[in-house]
């Protein structure tokens, strides 16, 4: 085993959806509209998607390529404004293995007809598993599914 290790870092994503924010809020609220866009690759396997989107509630869903390793997602909501608001802490797994664990907050602002999303992600990455860089390039790819789920709503 290598010597553990550890990583704090930070980012921002702002993102302009073409949607009112009641819209883009029940992106994040709405169960089945949630697992319209926050999935894993096609060819990945998956595991039922579980969001009780309450102060309290959790959030899961697992999946990855057919050979491993499985990608685990496991929030707990600790924050909710209605449209205005969404603060979770999650853990990310490979595997057993542990390899993250984040603060995330999403703040939804009116722009004009469009909502202004803005993201702000703080984690801890474990024994070199994964990354800032990594995590936002990801966070990014489910931002591009839900202005796709959007517009398709």
């Amino acid at each position: 085993m290598t010597k553990p290790s550890s990583h704090h870092d930070t980012f921002v994503i702002e993102r302009i959806f073409k949607a009112p924010i009641a819209r883009v809020f029940a992106a994040w609220a709405d169960p089945a509209f949630k697992r319209k866009w926050f999935i894993g690759p096609d060819e990945w396997t998956r595991s039922p998607h579980r969001l009780d989107f309450k102060v309290g509630g959790k959030e899961s869903i697992a999946g990855g390529p057919a050979e491993g390793p499985l990608h685990r997602y496991e929030a707990v909501y600790h924050d909710i404004v209605a449209n205005h608001r969404v603060v979770s802490t999650y853990d990310m797994y490979l595997d057993d293995v542990r390899i993250s664990v984040s603060l995330a907050t999403v703040e939804l602002f009116a722009d004009g007809a469009a909502t202004r999303l803005v993201y702000t992600e703080q984690a801890v990455y474990l024994d070199g598993y994964d990354d800032a860089g990594e995590r936002e390039r990801g966070t990014r790819g489910l931002f591009d599914q839900l202005a796709a789920a959007l517009a398709a709503a």
